[in-house]
Order: structure tokens, then C-alpha cells, then sequence
């Protein structure tokens, strides 16, 4: 009797092997049979298909061993049974939730801004027109991203919850899928390329049946980015810059291969940590920063200073630099919503466009000459 047991057992056991080998063979020829839409993300892939696309969300967060895919379906689409594994959503969405604010410009330049719901601390919005819909009551407060409001969550009821997660523990998410509300993860904060950021812009896209939208929106900023790029090129000089501020003993600069040191080094610029490996921050002693980094040229985004006076009274010892001297000290933190949001930590991402030549006209201003500067600010 153990003995056939074994044998029925072993018998599942090849069907059940056979069949999820089927299925993942039927599911990477169906993405085969079709072009990746993303050029520049990293992280992110849309495969389009006759009444459904694919989209798969393969670097969820930094050094992450799994991916996620989801299958968005169109009125009427057929999905494969090889697809019916993974997550559905019928698209275009109506309502949605988004929980950085990174996503809201998306919303807005594709027009579905009024299609948001909620959002997790709405102060750090800074946008003028997503405000007048938080003041009117027409987007919900749903707590904070560490511990999203279920209750207010389900109350809402939104299409899609689109969230990020810093690893594969996420507990507020696992228990809002199990009440039937519809979660993605997005993961374009670990993007690093200036135009891979902002090719996030084409999930937004696909989730509201807006792709042909989104793909002009984008090739018109890639085109524009990339003509800047062309113009910085007539540079005749290659300024030194120092980035970051003492916080905790320790000073934090941009690793030299992270996105603000794309954007230095697009930007002919000699950032002196550029060939430093890593995409976060590094700490270096004060004593290495001010050996390598006293005559620098320029001094960019020093943390979320707003004055010359608030750096020193901070810390005596940023009076030793050259930039500081000069006044050659920039930020982002001068330009904020209402409810004091950076509008830099907002935006940006969508615009690099903005960000390159922002810093040419501080760099290179010979270069633009009529454009004015958006997100840095001289620091008086």
C-alpha cells in the first residue's frame, strides 16, 4: 500500500513539474512573440499584445532576486491560461492611489490627474493643481507608506493601489491584496539613468490604455534631453563640484554611480567622487572632504539648507570652502509646494530635461542664456 502511495505520489509530482514547465515555456514565448517597449528602465518591461499587455517590474528594489508581473487586460482581451497566474488588472483604471510623489506628475502630464483617490501624507505634494484637489477633499489622506490605512483604503475602493517596496517583506500590502484591492509595486526609484526614470511615465501610460500618450510625452523629453546633451558638449571648461553635507560626524556625497552624478557628469562637470562604485550615498570623514573637495569650484545640493547663514550657523567648518567663499553654493530646497513639499524631490525624476539644464546655465550659463533656473537656487 506505501509502495503504490509513493507511486501515485511521484506520478503527481512529474504532472505537476510537466505542467509548470508548460506553462513557463507558453509564458516566455508569449514575450517573446512580442518587443520590449522600455528602452532606457532598467527595471521595466511592457510587452503589448492583442487585447492585453504584459508588464513586469524586474527591479522591484535595489539587489531584488525577484520580479513581479502583471497582466494588464483591455475590454474583451483573452488572457492565456499560462497568464492567469499572475496578477490582472482591467484596464484603463478609473481611480488609483499612488504612494510616492514621484507618480503625480506622471498623472498630470497625462492628463488622469483627477483619477487620484488617495495618497499617504498629501503634505509632501507640492504640485498647484494635485493641492487644489487634496484642499477640496477629492484625495484621501491613507496614513503613511511604512503603514498604509486599510480601512481607508477599502472605503475608497481604488482600481489600483500602486505602492514600492524597500524589500520583500511588506505586510500592509499582503493583507490589502487579501481584502481584493488590486496592488502594484513600481520601481522606479532604484532607476539611475536620467531618461530611465523618466520612461516611467509609460506604466502610468499602460494602466490607463494612454501608451501612444506617454510615448510622445517621453520621446519629446528624450529629445530634448539628448539635444542638451549635444549642446553641453561645446563646453570649454569642466568645473570641480562637491555635493552633499555633514549629517551625524559623517559627510554624504552621491556615489559616483548614482543619478545625481549622471546628471554632473552630462552636465560637464568634474564631480570629484565620480569614480566612486555604488548608486546611494558614501560617507566620507570631514577631514577627506575638505583635503580633496576646499577649492572646488562649485558646491551642489547641500542638503536641505535654504541660506549661506543656516549652513554656517550649522556648521562653522563649511566656511572653509572655496564655493561657500564664493557663493557658488546651489540647492533644490529653495523651490516648494505650499505645504513645503520639494518640489525637486517631486519632479525631477519626470524632467530631466529641467535638471540638466539647470545645472549647464549654473556650469556653462554661456550655453543657455535664456534659460531661468527651476529647481536650483543660489543659496545668499
Amino acid at each position: 500500500m506505501k509502495f503504490i502511495s509513493l507511486r501515485i505520489i511521484l506520478f503527481l509530482s512529474l504532472i505537476s513539474f510537466v505542467g509548470c514547465k508548460q506553462n513557463t515555456t507558453v509564458f516566455n514565448d508569449t514575450i517573446a512573440s512580442s518587443k520590449n517597449e522600455i528602452q532606457y528602465a532598467k527595471g521595466l518591461e511592457i510587452y503589448k499584445h492583442q487585447g492585453f499587455s504584459i508588464l513586469k517590474i524586474t527591479n522591484p528594489w535595489p539587489e531584488a532576486k525577484e520580479n513581479f508581473t502583471y497582466i494588464l487586460q483591455e475590454k474583451n482581451g483573452i488572457i492565456p491560461d499560462s497568464l492567469k497566474q499572475f496578477t490582472i488588472i482591467p484596464v484603463p483604471i478609473q481611480s488609483i492611489v499612488v504612494t510616492s510623489t514621484t507618480h503625480i506628475p506622471a498623472l498630470e502630464l497625462l492628463g488622469v490627474e483627477n483619477t487620484l483617490a488617495g495618497f499617504p501624507s498629501t503634505d509632501y505634494i507640492s504640485s498647484e493643481k494635485t493641492r487644489k484637489r487634496i484642499d477640496a477633499g477629492k484625495v484621501r489622506e491613507v496614513g503613511v507608506n511604512e503603514s498604509l490605512n486599510t480601512e481607508v483604503l477599502i472605503d475608497i475602493n481604488p482600481d489600483l493601489i500602486v505602492s514600492f517596496g524597500l524589500n520583500n517583506s511588506n505586510p500592509t500590502l499582503d493583507n490589502l491584496q487579501k481584502s481584493g484591492l488590486k496592488v502594484m509595486l513600481n520601481g522606479d526609484w532604484t532607476e539611475q539613468s536620467p531618461l530611465g526614470k523618466a520612461e516611467w511615465i509609460k506604466f502610468f501610460g499602460a494602466l490607463y490604455g494612454l501608451d501612444s500618450k506617454a510615448n510622445s510625452i517621453f520621446s519629446k523629453i528624450e529629445k530634448e534631453y539628448n539635444s542638451t546633451l549635444e549642446l553641453v558638449k561645446k563646453a570649454t571648461t569642466k568645473p570641480t563640484v562637491l555635493s552633499g553635507a555633514m549629517y551625524q560626524e559623517q559627510w554624504y556625497v552621491p556615489q559616483g554611480e548614482s543619478w545625481a552624478a549622471l546628471f554632473l557628469k552630462d552636465a560637464q562637470s568634474q564631480y570629484l567622487w565620480a569614480n566612486t562604485k555604488g548608486t546611494g550615498s558614501l560617507a566620507v570623514p570631514f577631514e577627506t572632504i575638505l583635503e580633496k573637495a576646499q577649492n572646488a569650484d562649485f558646491w551642489i545640493a547641500p542638503g536641505d539648507f535654504s541660506s549661506l547663514k543656516q549652513m554656517s550657523d550649522s556648521n562653522p567648518h563649511y566656511n572653509q570652502f572655496a564655493s561657500f567663499k564664493n557663493k557658488k553654493v546651489y540647492s533644490y530646497s529653495l523651490n516648494k509646494g505650499a505645504k513645503g513639499g520639494i518640489v525637486y524631490f517631486e519632479l525631477a525624476s519626470s524632467r530631466p530635461d529641467w535638471v540638466l539644464k539647470d545645472l549647464i546655465k549654473i556650469f556653462h550659463p554661456e550655453l543657455v542664456p535664456n534659460h531661468k533656473l527651476f529647481f536650483f537656487q543660489k543659496l545668499e
